[in-house]
């Protein structure tokens, strides 16, 4: 198994800023927008957004929840071992809202279908977009796009996009991994 190093952990920080400033351009004082990272991955860069937009931007109103999506995946049935569901801590309002869907990889597009369906059990949104931090061309299985991209990646299927968050595996860093 060999690996490459896709961005680095200043390259993450820069990549974060940007997005933080596009979702600014758009949402203004976020006081109609709703972050909603997808668990379990899409959770530490929805955090680590919503920490910079407040610290570092000064936003007031932000409302950030976590979306667990296990059981609206079409494939739940199809594992043979017990599924472990995440935390689901969706405590705002999204009814009306613009409701922005975060994930730290966009690959087939069956995660953010699920996401789509179980965000509805909360309310009807206004308006739903999509950040992800990497987007892997060429895997599509539906037709979903980011509205927000950090950076897109061409791999192909024998590879994997892994996502390091300083949080859980102790550095930022995007690796492509070659099994």
């Amino acid at each position: 198994m060999s690996q490459k190093v896709l961005l680095n952990a200043i390259e993450v920080n820069i990549i974060l800023h940007r997005l933080a400033c596009q979702l600014i351009e758009n949402h203004t004082d976020f006081s109609n927008t709703v972050l909603i990272g997808i668990q379990p991955r899409g959770k530490y860069l929805a955090n680590r957004l919503a920490t910079m937009l407040k610290a570092e931007y000064k936003i007031k109103n932000l409302q950030l929840g976590h979306l667990d999506i296990t059981f609206y995946r079409d494939d739940f049935r199809r594992n043979d071992k017990p599924l472990e569901a995440n935390a689901t801590e969706v405590n705002v309002q999204v009814e009306n809202k613009k409701v922005v869907l975060i994930d730290d990889v966009l690959y087939t597009g069956r995660s953010i279908r699920a996401a789509l369906t179980a965000i509805q059990s909360f309310g009807r949104p206004s308006e739903i977009e999509l950040l992800t931090l990497i987007d892997r061309r060429f895997s599509r299985h539906l037709p979903i796009q980011p509205n927000y991209r950090g950076r897109q990646v061409d791999a192909i299927n024998d590879e994997k996009v892994k996502v390091n968050w300083i949080e859980n595996e102790g550095e930022d860093s995007v690796y492509l991994v070659k099994s």
